[in-house]
């Protein structure tokens, strides 16, 4: 085995680690109980809230991810910088970083109403689910990010024959499309996180 295949297999192993543990972490949030009735009711609106501004959020991101795909592979006439495996790369960066965007969110809404229940057991053990449940957009983070360079590199050049160096220029556009998700989850999900902050405060 060289050495590209050996760090493609260690890439592949700890990206696999990451998922299962953000995966775990998850669990272990949803096991807990929401506690009162009114502490569920205003946890239920919040979520609402938040699934509600994930789907107009992501609608408006699948558009402009649309669009720029077609710009980068029609850009590959003009520079090898460019062309449809340039914009695969991007389209896969942008799916995957949106996926973990959106599973973190759907853990982060589920996680406040636990939290703020469990905090009645002591400070030690709201900290210790209110960490687990943040964990989880981190860890996917991580784990996509590793799959998805490992896994396209290994595709594009070991099984579509790419040339590395055509395939490196090709992973900008990977991380091209995770910074962009990031950016709209970050300018949108800061406006909306204020509001639900609002609704934390009132379950408290």
């Amino acid at each position: 085995m060289d050495v590209a295949k050996a760090i493609l297999l260690i890439a592949f192993g700890s990206s696999l680690v990451s998922i299962i543990y953000a995966v775990i972490s998850a669990y272990l949030v949803m096991s807990k109980e929401e506690g009162t009735q009114r502490m569920k009711d205003i946890a239920k609106a919040i979520q609402e809230g938040a699934y509600a501004f994930l789907a107009r959020e992501y609608k408006y991101i699948a558009i402009v991810a649309i669009v720029i795909f077609a710009i980068l592979w029609a850009l590959g006439s003009v520079s090898s910088h460019f062309g449809l495996l340039t914009a695969m790369g991007y389209l896969l960066g942008a799916f995957l970083s949106g996926l973990a965007g959106f599973i973190g969110m759907v853990v982060s809404v589920k996680s406040n109403v636990r939290t703020a229940n469990i905090a009645k057991e002591g400070l030690k053990k709201a900290l210790r689910l209110s960490f687990t449940g943040a964990s989880v957009t981190g860890f996917l983070v991580t784990g996509f990010g590793l799959l998805a360079i490992a896994g396209f590199y290994y595709i594009s050049v070991y099984l579509l024959g790419n040339s590395v160096d055509h395939t490196i220029k090709a992973l900008i556009g990977l991380a091209f499309g995770t910074s962009l998700i990031s950016v709209f989850a970050r300018l949108g999900g800061g406006i909306y996180t204020k509001a639900a902050d609002v609704g934390a405060d009132l379950v408290g």
